[in-house]
């Protein structure tokens, strides 16, 4: 088994913090892991792209080629349409719906919508909201794992065992918080199937 995931968005939106807790689950199931430097602006709105490699053999690169990616998750749509080119023929887009207008010229958003909805597995996520049902606009990372983890090789069990883990320092209720965003994402994209 090998599943290769792109993570794309912008700067500022926590990128390794979505690769951190998939990472961490799927070490909790015994794959081995493989996950490139984000690559892109450090600064708030910049585009950033990481690779991620899960697989239940040895992986040798980090990098994913073109067209095999499995899996495109992303924070930000116009983001998801930038690496199209490495998303296998049969591969899912996850994308938020939550626009990051960094640029003067970005385009009209239906628009991007609508290129997203004409893919063959593609899922909108209103990730914002959906962050803000959960109890916090911060838990937005969490919604696109939960929407995501569908689609990944690792079990719900250790997703949540990581969020334990990654968020515990930081309280009870944050963690509650995040576990909360997890389901919700991961009901919302069920729904959506």
């Amino acid at each position: 088994m090998k599943y290769d995931v792109i993570l794309a968005g912008v700067g500022g939106q926590g990128v390794l913090s979505l690769a951190a807790i998939i990472t961490l689950g799927a070490m909790k199931d015994g794959l081995t892991v493989r996950q490139s430097e984000v690559h892109g602006m450090a600064q708030r709105g910049g585009a950033v792209q990481a690779h991620l490699r899960l697989s239940d053999q040895t992986i040798v690169s980090d990098l994913i080629g073109k067209a095999s990616a499995d899996m495109i998750l992303s924070m930000e749509p116009i983001e998801s349409l930038r690496y199209l080119a490495y998303l296998k023929a049969d591969g899912v887009l996850v994308t938020s719906t939550d626009p990051v207008k960094n640029i003067p010229t970005y385009p009209e958003v239906e628009g991007i919508y609508a290129t997203i909805r004409g893919l063959p597995s593609a899922q909108l996520i209103e990730a914002a909201a959906l962050a803000q049902q959960a109890g916090s606009a911060r838990s937005t990372n969490m919604v696109m794992v939960g929407a995501a983890s569908a689609h990944l090789p690792v079990q719900e069990k250790s997703l949540l065992a990581a969020i334990d883990e990654l968020f515990s320092r930081k309280g009870e209720k944050v963690v509650e918080i995040n576990r909360k965003a997890f389901q919700i994402g991961w009901e919302t994209a069920a729904l959506a199937v």
